[in-house]
C-alpha cells in the first residue's frame, strides 16, 4: 500500500486527506479489496478495511481506455461526488439526496445530458434509473469519473453502490454490502476532499495517475 500510494503521491491534492483505495491483485479481476485510508502528520494510515468488492465484470480497463459498455471499471484517481440514497436518513457528512422515480443518470453517448444527472423528463435513449426496484442504488455514490469535461463514449454512471452477493460484479462500478458501504459513510467526510483510487496492483505501481 505504501509503495502504491508514493507512486500516486504527486496526482493527490495536498488538501484530500481520505482516500478509498480499490485494488484488484491480478489484471482482469472483478472481485478485490477496497481500503479505506486517512492522512495524518503526511502520513497515510488504513483506518479499516480490506473490505470485499466487486467491479466491471471484465476488470479494470487500462489507464485511459475505459469506453461505454465495456463492462469495465476506470483506472485512476477520482473525487467522490454526491450521494443519491432511497433512506430519508444518513448517517453521513456527505451531501445526500434522496432518489425518486425521476432522477436519472443519462448514459447515451449522443445525448447533450451524457454522464450527468437528469430528473423529470429525457430526449436521451438510455439512461440508469437512480431508484430501482432493487437494493442496488440504496446508496449510490458518484465517482467523478469523465465529469469534467465529460468525453464523449468513454464511460458514465460509476458509481460506489451497493451489492447483494460477495461474488456480483457491476458493469463498471464499485460495489460493497450494505454494511461495509454504511462503515463507509459514517466515516467520510466532505472537509477532507476524499478521493478514491482504482486499478490493479501492477498498474498502480508503475503508472501515476493521470
Amino acid at each position: 500500500m505504501e509503495q502504491i500510494l508514493k507512486v500516486q503521491e504527486s496526482s493527490i491534492p495536498a488538501n484530500v486527506s481520505q482516500l478509498l483505495v480499490v485494488i484488484a491483485e491480478q489484471s482482469g479481476n472483478a472481485q478485490v479489496n477496497l481500503f479505506a485510508l486517512e492522512k495524518a502528520d503526511e502520513k497515510w494510515e488504513i483506518k479499516s478495511g480490506p473490505f470485499a468488492a466487486g467491479i466491471g465484470r471484465n476488470g479494470f480497463a487500462a489507464m485511459g481506455e475505459k469506453m461505454e459498455g465495456d463492462g469495465k471499471s476506470p483506472s485512476g484517481i477520482f473525487y467522490l461526488g454526491h450521494l443519491f440514497t432511497y433512506a430519508d436518513t444518513v448517517e453521513t457528512k456527505m451531501p445526500f439526496t434522496l432518489s425518486t422515480d425521476g432522477d436519472k443518470w443519462i448514459d447515451d453517448p449522443e445525448s447533450e445530458d451524457y454522464n450527468k444527472h437528469v430528473r423529470g423528463e429525457t430526449t436521451a435513449k438510455s439512461y440508469e434509473n437512480l431508484k430501482l426496484k432493487s437494493n442496488y442504488y440504496k446508496y449510490c455514490m458518484v465517482i467523478e469519473y469523465n465529469t469534467d469535461p465529460v468525453v464523449k463514449g468513454k464511460g458514465s454512471a460509476i458509481f460506489f453502490h451497493l451489492r447483494e452477493s460477495d461474488t456480483e460484479t457491476t458493469s463498471g462500478c464499485v460495489a460493497v454490502s450494505e454494511k461495509d458501504m454504511v462503515q463507509v459513510l459514517k466515516w467520510l467526510d466532505p472537509a477532507c476532499r476524499p478521493m478514491i483510487v482504482m486499478g490493479d496492483r501492477q498498474t498502480l505501481l508503475n503508472l501515476p495517475v493521470q
